[in-house]
């Protein structure tokens, strides 16, 4: 049914879906176990291709070699966030003195974080084989070479925040926007392969009108996108009470008010889930791929909330965090790749 080239080109997408949500899992596990500044510098890992595995391998005086050259990339970034409007925000950058805080060497975490890394290079390789495959639909489909062009550029845009997310230690709304860019990697990776793989076959599609199904599917992805920004939130308070010295067992009572919001748009999450797991099965034979993706999400959003309570109830384990963010990412691409197959057949 579909060329060799355009074969290649379903196959290599495909595969870079997968390894862009082994980065995101990658990251969750650097996340939960505390690794995020197991390299102090970027993208090289202590300046070794090959990360140190003792104390001893590194020179004397490297903390502060590193500090300051963080120092300067710190201070280079501060304007272009004054340049976009933040002032205070880019003062905070260049004033905070526990941006520059030195991490003593752990040769676990830093090499959890150089696995991390590694990973996100396959992930780039991957992007940019897609890019270079998709000029097959040139002529035949050129919205797909556009937007896998436009991918390779996001992914340096991200690899580029992935250097600042070193150089301010951790600044807890960088970790955020970075979050949200592997989402959008992640969603324009799922859209060139759903019109790829829609090109040639249009039985994918539904031939029956599903307007209020796509709109009811659109709004239960946008809860998502706001309950990850919710989520990133409750992540980057935890954090802040692990720096404080509170106890694990007090952190969930002293989360606030994005934890009490994050676990309203949950619930919100399971219902709207709920019914459109129900209306799908309605209107589409069991056979198809919207059924097929309606189960998907169903089971997703039962992982996810399942995930939720372990943390709530088990004084937020560090499976559980890995667990809910993966789970998380991967909820977001089977709503957003079903959302997608709701488009009706044109005739």
């Amino acid at each position: 049914m579909y060329p060799r080239a355009e074969r290649r080109f379903i196959r290599t997408n495909r595969i870079t879906i997968i390894v862009l949500f082994l980065v995101i899992a990658a990251g969750g596990i650097v996340r939960s176990t505390g690794s995020g500044m197991g390299c102090p510098d970027w993208p090289k890992c202590f300046n070794r291709v090959i990360p140190p595995t003792d104390i001893t391998q590194l020179p004397e005086g490297y903390e502060q070699q590193y500090i300051d050259g963080r120092a300067k990339k710190n201070q280079r970034f501060a304007k272009i966030v004054e340049f976009f409007g933040y002032p205070d925000m880019a003062d905070k950058i260049r004033h905070d003195e526990s941006i520059l805080e030195h991490e003593s060497f752990n040769a676990a975490k830093t090499w959890t974080e150089y696995i991390n890394r590694l990973v996100g290079v396959a992930a780039g390789f991957a992007l940019l084989f897609s890019a270079v495959f998709s000029f097959t639909y040139l002529k035949t489909k050129p919205s797909i070479v556009g937007w896998s062009v436009l991918n390779v550029f996001v992914v340096v845009v991200q690899a580029w925040l992935g250097s600042i997310v070193v150089s301010t230690n951790l600044m807890p709304w960088i970790i955020t926007v970075h979050m949200l860019l592997a989402l959008l990697i992640v969603g324009i990776s799922i859209y060139t392969f759903y019109l790829a793989t829609t090109s040639r076959n249009k039985s994918i599609l539904s031939g029956q009108s599903v307007g209020p199904l796509k709109w009811l599917a659109i709004l239960a992805l946008t809860l998502t996108v706001v309950q990850v920004v919710f989520g990133t939130e409750v992540r980057e308070t935890i954090d802040h009470l692990n720096d404080q010295g509170v106890e694990r067992a007090d952190w969930v009572a002293q989360l606030g008010q994005p934890y009490f919001i994050h676990r309203v748009l949950a619930y919100t999450s399971l219902g709207l889930s709920i019914l459109l797991f129900f209306l799908v099965k309605n209107k589409f034979s069991s056979l198809t791929l919207q059924s097929k993706y309606a189960w998907i999400v169903i089971v997703l959003v039962g992982i996810q909330m399942m995930s939720g309570i372990i943390l709530a109830r088990f004084n937020v384990p560090a499976f559980a965090q890995t667990t809910h963010l993966v789970v998380a990412s991967l909820f977001f691409g089977a709503q957003y790749y079903l959302m997608l197959l709701m488009t009706k057949l044109k005739r």
